[in-house]
């Protein structure tokens, strides 16, 4: 069941079991398919698909043609880019292997799992299964074949990373009296990379 004050467009395609929070608008020509549980004010954008069973926390965006392929699993304040992909075949194939057409009992779907506030850009493709990482940002036609960490920000194909990023998507920057933290430009939060090669935010 849909909340009251979620807005469809009429050429909009929704499951009627859809189940799709308050403020949430899905858009032209998108389509929400059966069994989704989306959070409050999310956005689906034109032409988008948001596979069987997909959940999705509060404050997502779903930009115009990205392919949302259940079982995905988005946190809130996750933004999926224009056009891009989250796969769920391991190893896809057409036809088994004596030749006779897959169905869906041939293959069991993989997921991709991306955590609050990940950002994946324009027209990247995400290959399940792994994990996004919290606040990590994924650059655009990026192809992400294994698990991000938190706020890495990571490009190319495949992705690897190239530096970290803040709640607020800009790349930090190193503090000049300890190499160990990592400073946001736009809000003065301040970050450790740890001995694994992980970031934490700082008290």
């Amino acid at each position: 069941m849909s909340d009251s004050t979620a807005f469809f467009h009429p050429t909009a395609d929704v499951a009627e079991n859809a189940a799709v929070g308050n403020g949430s608008k899905i858009w032209h020509y998108a389509q929400v398919r059966e069994d989704v549980v989306m959070g409050q004010n999310c956005i689906v954008g034109r032409g988008a698909y948001v596979g069987t069973g997909v959940e999705m926390g509060d404050n997502c965006k779903v930009q115009n043609y990205a392919l949302v392929y259940e079982p995905a699993r988005l946190g809130n304040g996750v933004f999926i880019g224009p056009a891009v992909v989250l796969t769920n075949d391991h190893f896809p194939r057409a036809i088994n292997a004596d030749g006779s057409p897959k169905s869906a009992a041939d293959w069991h779907p993989v997921g991709v799992e991306i955590r609050e506030g990940a950002s994946i850009g324009a027209s990247a493709t995400c290959v399940a299964p792994i994990t996004i990482g919290r606040w990590a940002l994924v650059g655009s036609g990026a192809v992400v074949v294994k698990d991000v960490p938190d706020f890495a920000l990571v490009v190319g194909s495949p992705a690897r990373r190239i530096g970290w990023v803040g709640k607020a998507g800009q790349p930090l920057t190193v503090d000049p009296h300890d190499p160990a933290i990592y400073i946001c430009p736009a809000t003065g939060e301040r970050y450790r990379q740890t001995n694994d090669h992980e970031l934490i935010e700082v008290a």
